[in-house]
C-alpha cells in the first residue's frame, strides 16, 4: 500500500522533468513509460506533462512484440523503464513546472479495425491547459482534503485524471497495487479515502467478497464520491450501489480514449434509469438519424489520430457557429432533456473488465492457426467482467473440429496479452456474412445460443449494409427482445 502526497509527488515531478531536460527532450517529444504502476509512475507522467513532454502509455499486459510495434509507431525519443525512472528520481536536478499539464498523454485505441491509432492532442497553450484542468477539477470538486483510492493502473487515462487531479489540487493518492477486492476493502477502512473510481467488474468483486451489505456500507462511509465507467453497469449492481452509498455520492461518466462526453449522478440515473447523463461543461451532444453520437468540444478537447489524416477527418465534422464535433461511432439517443442513453458500443468493440478489446486484432492472430479457414471474435455478456472474449472458427475442410479449440487457445496465449485471449472457442460450419461478404460478429452470440442482453441485441439489426432481419433465438439463448 502506497500513500503519495502532493508535496512528495511535486518533488518527484520536478526531478523527472529535470532529467528529461538534461537528455535534450523538449516540449512535444514523446516518451514511453514502461514502468510499474505506482506513485513514481504517476509523478513521472505529471512531471513530463508539466514541461510539455508527452508520455506514451501502453497497456502493461502487452507482450514485448506488441509493445515494440506501438513504440515504433509513436516515434518516441526515450523508453523509460523502472531502472531508468529510479535514476531520474535520484538525480537531484529539478526543473520548473507549469501550473497545469501542457498536454494530454498519448494512448492507443484500435476501434473496430484492429489497427492501432494513437490519440494525439498536441501541446496546449497555458490558457487551454488551465481550462482543461479546471474543467475536471470543478466537475469532481477536487480539493486539498481529498484522498483518492486508485483501483486501475496508470496506463488508464481515468487513473491519471482522478489521481493527477487530486494531487494538483493538493490532496493525496492511495495506491494499493493491482486490484484485489479484499485489499481494496481494507484500504477503504484503513485509509478512509474521500474519492475512488472503479469499473463495474471491480465493484462486483468487491461487493461479492463482503460478508454483508452493511459491511460494504461501513467501508464506503468515508467516500464523498464513488465513480464508475468503462463498461455498462448491470442494473442490479447499480441499484445495490445506490442502496449502500446513496444516489448523491454515486456517479458515472461516459467517455472514450479520444474524449469525454457526459457525467451522471445517481439522482439523475434514478430519475432516468439507464442514462449516462448529460453533456459535460463546455460540450454539447447530438445524434444522427442512425443513432451515431457526436460531441462538440472546446478547442482544448480536440485531438487527431497520430499520422492518420484520413481517420482523423472521418471522426470530425464542422458544426454551425464554428464549433467542431467528434464521434467514436457509438450509438445512442437523447431524450427531451438531452440525457443520453447508449444503444450500443462502437460496433464490434468488446469491453472486458473495463478494458477495450478489438476483434480484428485478435482475428489476425488466430487466423494463423493451422486448420482455421475463417475466424470471428465477439463478446458475450459476463456477470463478472461485463463481457468475455469468444471466438468462432471455421475449418478449411471440416476436419479437426475436436482439437481445434485447444490449438486456438494455446496459440493465442503465446501471441496475445491475457485479456485479449478468447475464453471460449466455437467451431462453426459457416459465419454470418453481409451481402458484401463482411462477417457480422454481433450476430454470433445469438446464433450460438449464448445469452445476450437486450441492449446489445438492439445493435444486431443494424447490418453494415443497412437493416437486417432479426434472428429468432435458439432454445436456451436467454431473453431476447
Amino acid at each position: 500500500m502506497e500513500l503519495l502526497t502532493a508535496a512528495d509527488s511535486e518533488q518527484k515531478q520536478r526531478s523527472v522533468a529535470g532529467a528529461l531536460r538534461r537528455r535534450g527532450i523538449t516540449a512535444g517529444d514523446r516518451v514511453v513509460l514502461h514502468t510499474t504502476s505506482g506513485g513514481a509512475m504517476l509523478s513521472a507522467i505529471l512531471g513530463a506533462l508539466r514541461v510539455g513532454v508527452v508520455p506514451v502509455l501502453l497497456n502493461a499486459g502487452l507482450l514485448e512484440g506488441e509493445r515494440a510495434a506501438l513504440t515504433e509507431v509513436a516515434e518516441v525519443s526515450l523508453v523509460i523503464d523502472d531502472a531508468m525512472l529510479s535514476t531520474m528520481l535520484a538525480a537531484g536536478t529539478a526543473a520548473e513546472l507549469a501550473p497545469f499539464p501542457l498536454a494530454r498523454p498519448m494512448h492507443f485505441t484500435s476501434g473496430t479495425t484492429g489497427e492501432p491509432k494513437g490519440v494525439w492532442s498536441g501541446l496546449l497553450s497555458s490558457v487551454e491547459a488551465e481550462a482543461l484542468s479546471r474543467e475536471e477539477a470543478e466537475l469532481w470538486e477536487f480539493d486539498s482534503h481529498d484522498r483518492h483510492l486508485v483501483c486501475s493502473p496508470f496506463h488508464h487515462s481515468v487513473s491519471i485524471r482522478f489521481g493527477g487531479g487530486t494531487l494538483l489540487a493538493g490532496g493525496s493518492v492511495i495506491i494499493p497495487g493491482p486490484f484485489d477486492a479484499a485489499v481494496a476493502r481494507k484500504a477503504l477502512l484503513d485509509h478512509r479515502p474521500t474519492t475512488t473510481f472503479m469499473v463495474p467488474a471491480h465493484l462486483q468483486r468487491m461487493l461479492a467478497s463482503a460478508p454483508s451489505s452493511e459491511d460494504v456500507r461501513q467501508e464506503l462511509l468515508s467516500l464523498r464520491l464513488l465513480v464508475h465507467a468503462g463498461a455498462p453497469c448491470p442494473p442490479p449492481l447499480k441499484h445495490q450501489l445506490l442502496d449502500v452509498i446513496g444516489p448523491d455520492r454515486l456517479w458515472e461518466f461516459y467517455g472514450s480514449t479520444e474524449g469525454q462526453f457526459t457525467a451522471c449522478s445517481g439522482i439523475e440515473w434514478l430519475a432516468r434509469p439507464g442514462t449516462v447523463g448529460r453533456a459535460r461543461a463546455h460540450r454539447s451532444l447530438t445524434t444522427d438519424a442512425d443513432g451515431t453520437i457526436w460531441c462538440q468540444v472546446p478547442h482544448y478537447g480536440r485531438f487527431e489520430y497520430w499520422r492518420d489524416p484520413v481517420k482523423t477527418a472521418a471522426s470530425w465534422r464542422d458544426d454551425e457557429g464554428g464549433g467542431r464535433s467528434f464521434t467514436v461511432r457509438d450509438l445512442g439517443r437523447l431524450d427531451e432533456d438531452d440525457y443520453l442513453f447508449i444503444d450500443g458500443r462502437r460496433d464490434d468493440l468488446i469491453i472486458t473488465g473495463g478494458v477495450n478489446v478489438y476483434p480484428a486484432e485478435i482475428e489476425a492472430v488466430l487466423g494463423r492457426v493451422p486448420g482455421v479457414a475463417e475466424v470471428a471474435v465477439f463478446g458475450v455478456d459476463d456477470e463478472r467482467w461485463g463481457q468475455r472474449v469468444c471466438a468462432a472458427v471455421r475449418t478449411g475442410d471440416g476436419g479437426g473440429a475436436t482439437e481445434l479449440p485447444t490449438l486456438v487457445l494455446a496459440y493465442a496465449r503465446t501471441q496475445l496479452a491475457p485479456y485479449k485471449c478468447p475464453k471460449d472457442v466455437f467451431v462453426v460450419t459457416e459465419l454470418p456474412l453481409t451481402s458484401t461478404g463482411k462477417v457480422q460478429r454481433l450476430l454470433l452470440p445469438e446464433l450460438l445460443g449464448l445469452h445476450v442482453q437486450s441492449v446489445r441485441v438492439a445493435m444486431l439489426v443494424r447490418g453494415a449494409d443497412g437493416p437486417c432481419p432479426p434472428i429468432a433465438p435458439r432454445p436456451g439463448a436467454g431473453d431476447v427482445t
